[in-house]
């Protein structure tokens, strides 16, 4: 079976939790970010909280090519993409890049990261490794 869709699938996840984690939280080249932290979890501590989530999403990017328990990672994803968005969609939207929209985002996102690991699985578009 053609693992393309797979391969470009995993890559478009893992950069984008790369992207959000590093550049964006880790090396504070967006600051919204640590706005939107700030506005959630309080001013006094949102620096390190902020580069906390970044350093977890990168490691998110290690699970997620390590293939290790690639179910519960998909899983575990999904779940903080959608607790997360609905918390800066109550708490934030005004420090959203697409206000409350990203909600709409990330939706589509958790699609992808549901489709990339249970519907090409499925199909056995991929040999299982874990």
């Amino acid at each position: 079976m053609n693992r393309i869709p797979h391969i470009l699938a995993t890559a478009i996840i893992a950069l984008v939790w790369f992207v959000n984690g590093f550049f964006c939280k880790v090396l504070s080249l967006v600051p919204r970010h640590q706005e939107i932290v700030a506005r959630i979890l309080g001013e006094e501590d949102a620096w390190i909280f902020t580069k906390a989530i970044g350093v977890a999403e990168i490691l998110m990017v290690v699970w997620i090519l390590s293939r290790i328990k690639s179910r519960l990672c998909a899983v575990f994803q999904m779940a903080i993409v959608g607790i997360m968005n609905i918390i800066e969609f109550v708490l934030a939207p005004d420090l959203l890049l697409f206000g409350r929209m990203n909600i709409v985002f990330a939706s589509i996102f958790i699609v992808l990261i549901y489709v990339n690991e249970f519907v090409f699985r499925k199909r056995g578009v991929l040999n299982e490794v874990a």
